[in-house]
C-alpha cells in the first residue's frame, strides 16, 4: 500500500519539473532561430527554424510541440531563462530527503541520452516501472518501494506522430543514441525472420523495448517509427496508455525531462495488461500490486480524473469492460471499493463476487442505533447493519428493548441478509466498505429482490 506524502513534495516536483522543461527548451532551441506555427489535419503545431535553406529550397526545422498554452508561454519567454543547473540538484536533493528515489545508474545514464537526442520532445513516451517511479512526487504519495526497481526501459510512440515528425526531423537511429550511453548496446535479433529490431540490449543485459499502439486485430509486424530512427512492436491497449502523455521529471543528475502516461491511464492499463501475464505470474504480481498502489491513491486525491479517464475506458465496449472489472477484482478489497466508490460503480461489476452468511450472533449498537451483524465476501469480514428506524417501520419492532430487536432480527434474518447482499452487489459502494439497510431502501430492496427472483425463476 502507498503511503501519505504531502503537499509539499508535490509543490517541489511540479518546480522541478517546470524548470526542467525551460531548461530543456532554451538547449533544444539557440536564441537565433525562429517559431513557425503549422497547421496539420486542423490542428496547430510549432516548429523551430533556424539556419540557411538547403538546396532543395527547404529550411530545416525542429518540432516544438502542439498549439497549447505551454508551449505558447514558452516560446514568448524564449531567451530569457537562467541557467538554473544548482537549483534543480537542489530539488532533487530535497526531493530524495522525503523519501522519493531515482532510478539506478544505469537507467538515469540511457534516458539522458534518449532526452538529448530529443526523443521526448519528438513525443516519446516513458512507459513502464521507469515512469512509474515518477508518480510518487507527482501525487506527494510513498508508492511501495518493491515496485520501482527494474532493469529496462520501455518507450513507445504514436505511429501517425512519428511519421509527421519525420517529415521534417529525426533522432540518430535510435542504436546509436543507445550506444552514447553503453558502446556494448546491440540489437535483439526479431523472432520473426529478417524484421527489424524494435528492442536493445547492452552487455550487462538493460534492454531498451520500443512499443507503438496497435488499433484493430493483433499483428506482430514491427512497425517505424521515422522520428525516433527505430522500428516498434505494435500492442493493443497502447493508444489508450499514451494518449494525453504528461510530462515529468526522473530525479536523475539535474532532472531529466520526460514524458508519461498520465497516472489515471497507468493504473488502468495495468489492470488490463495484468491478465495477459498468466505464463508470468511475477510481471502479473508487479502490474498488480502497481495498479492497487496508484488507485489507493488517486481514489482519494483525484477521484474526478480517475472516474472520467474509467468511463473513457468502460466505453470502448465489452472487452474492455470484462477486463477492467477482472483486473479490479484481482487487487485488494479495500482499494477495489475505493476504485468503484471513485467510479460510481458497482460491486457486480466484478465478477463471481458475492456476499454469504454464517449464522453468527447479531448484537445492537446504540452508537450506530442499528442491529449489526456479519458477512463474508471474498474471505473478507463485511460490517452489515439495519437501523432502528428500518426494523420500527418494517418489522415491526416498535417499542422495543435491545435485546428484543435482536430477536426480531434473528425472526427475519433472512430476508434482512438478502437486503444487504442486494445493497452490498447493486447499491453505491460507500467509501468504508459497510452495508446499512436504511428504513427508505427497504421497499425498493423487496421489489428489486422479487423481480431477481422471477427472473431467476424464468431462466430454469
Amino acid at each position: 500500500m502507498s503511503k501519505a506524502g504531502s503537499l509539499t513534495d508535490q509543490t517541489l516536483y511540479a518546480e522541478l519539473v517546470d524548470r526542467c522543461a525551460a531548461a530543456a527548451f532554451e538547449e533544444e532551441f539557440p536564441p537565433n532561430g525562429s517559431f513557425v506555427r503549422v497547421k496539420v489535419k486542423d490542428r496547430g503545431y510549432w516548429y523551430f527554424q533556424e539556419g540557411a535553406r538547403d538546396a532543395s529550397g527547404k529550411q530545416p526545422r525542429k518540432y516544438v510541440g502542439p498549439d497549447t498554452d505551454d508551449v505558447r508561454e514558452r516560446i514568448a519567454g524564449h531567451g530569457q531563462a537562467k541557467d538554473d543547473y544548482r537549483e534543480r540538484r537542489h530539488l532533487i536533493s530535497m526531493l530524495r530527503r522525503s523519501g522519493f528515489t531515482g532510478p539506478p545508474e544505469e537507467t538515469g545514464r540511457i534516458l539522458l541520452v534518449l532526452r538529448d537526442a530529443g526523443l521526448f520532445r519528438m513525443r516519446a513516451c516513458l512507459v513502464g516501472t521507469a515512469a512509474y517511479q515518477v508518480y510518487g512526487p507527482m501525487l506527494g504519495a510513498r508508492l511501495p518501494s518493491s515496485s520501482l526497481q527494474t532493469q529496462d526501459l520501455d518507450i513507445a510512440q504514436f505511429t501517425a506522430i512519428s511519421i509527421e515528425i519525420g517529415k521534417d526531423e529525426h533522432a540518430p537511429p535510435l542504436l546509436e543514441v543507445l550506444q552514447k550511453a553503453d558502446p556494448s548496446f546491440r540489437a535483439v535479433p526479431n523472432n520473426q525472420r529478417r524484421a527489424p529490431a524494435v528492442a536493445y540490449r547492452n552487455a550487462s543485459g538493460f534492454r531498451v523495448d520500443v512499443l507503438a499502439e496497435n488499433r484493430g486485430p493483433e499483428r506482430d509486424t514491427p512497425t517505424a517509427l521515422p522520428a525516433l530512427g527505430t522500428h516498434a512492436q505494435p500492442l493493443r491497449f497502447m493508444d489508450f496508455l499514451i494518449h494525453d502523455a504528461v510530462r515529468a521529471a526522473i530525479l536523475y543528475d539535474a532532472g531529466v525531462l520526460v514524458n508519461v502516461p498520465s497516472p489515471e491511464r497507468y493504473a488502468l492499463h495495468k489492470l488490463i495488461i495484468a491478465q495477459r501475464r498468466q505464463a508470468n505470474s511475477a510481471k502479473m504480481d508487479k502490474d498488480l500490486a502497481q495498479a492497487e498502489a496508484l488507485l489507493g491513491v488517486l481514489a482519494l486525491r483525484r477521484t474526478k480524473i480517475l472516474e472520467e479517464i474509467w468511463r473513457e475506458a468502460f466505453a470502448r465496449g465489452p472487452k474492455w469492460q470484462q477486463l477492467l472489472a477482472t483486473g479490479l477484482g484481482m487487487i485488494s478489497p479495500k482499494v477495489r471499493d475505493q476504485a468503484l466508490h471513485a467510479f460510481n460503480a458497482t460491486r457486480s461489476l466484478i465478477p463471481r463476487l458475492d456476499l454469504s452468511f454464517a449464522d453468527t450472533p447479531a448484537r445492537y449498537d446504540f452508537d450506530r442505533d442499528a442491529v449489526m451483524f456479519a458477512g463474508v465476501s471474498s474471505r473478507e469480514r463485511i460490517t452489515c447493519s439495519i437501523s432502528r428506524e428500518a426494523m420500527e417501520d418494517h418489522f415491526g419492532a416498535d417499542n422495543q428493548t435491545k435485546e428484543q430487536r435482536v430477536e426480531t432480527f434473528r425472526k427475519n434474518r433472512k430476508e434482512i441478509e438478502t437486503m444487504a447482499r442486494e445493497i452490498y452487489l447493486h447499491g453505491p459502494v460507500q467509501s468504508d466498505g459497510r452495508v446499512l439497510i436504511r428504513t427508505e431502501d427497504v421497499l425498493h430492496l423487496r421489489k428489486s429482490i422479487r423481480r431477481t427472483r422471477r427472473l431467476s425463476t424464468k431462466r430454469r
